[in-house]
């Protein structure tokens, strides 16, 4: 994949209920040109199943896993594996509206 315009770093931990919906809400963007970094920090639910399957289905995703750093090591480490002209962070209990990528990245 050519430098994506914007790469989404979502760091999860302990948020099996609402990862799916947080993610399908980042791959529904209007901007398609974009990477999601998936990082699981060591997660004791089925997060890491879920991460993979979706880097399985679709070559935006980044499926990383680590043990237990904490937020910010988390955060830190998707921010490192960027390649986006742009970085944007969800909360892995979010959703996002459908073009808020491509609103933001056009201002």
């Amino acid at each position: 994949m050519a430098k994506p315009k914007v790469s989404v770093v979502v760091p999860i931990y302990n948020v099996e209920k609402y990862l799916r919906e947080c993610v399908d809400s980042i791959l529904a963007q209007t901007l398609k040109d974009i990477e999601v970094i998936l990082v699981d920090d060591g997660s004791p639910d089925k997060c890491g199943e879920i991460i993979d399957e979706y880097a399985a289905a679709d070559n935006r995703v980044v499926a990383v896993h680590q043990a237990n750093a904490g937020y910010s090591t988390a955060v830190n480490k998707g921010i490192d594996m960027a390649r986006g002209e742009y970085i944007g962070i969800i909360e892995s209990d979010d959703w996002i509206e459908p073009d808020m990528y491509e609103r933001l990245y056009d201002s």
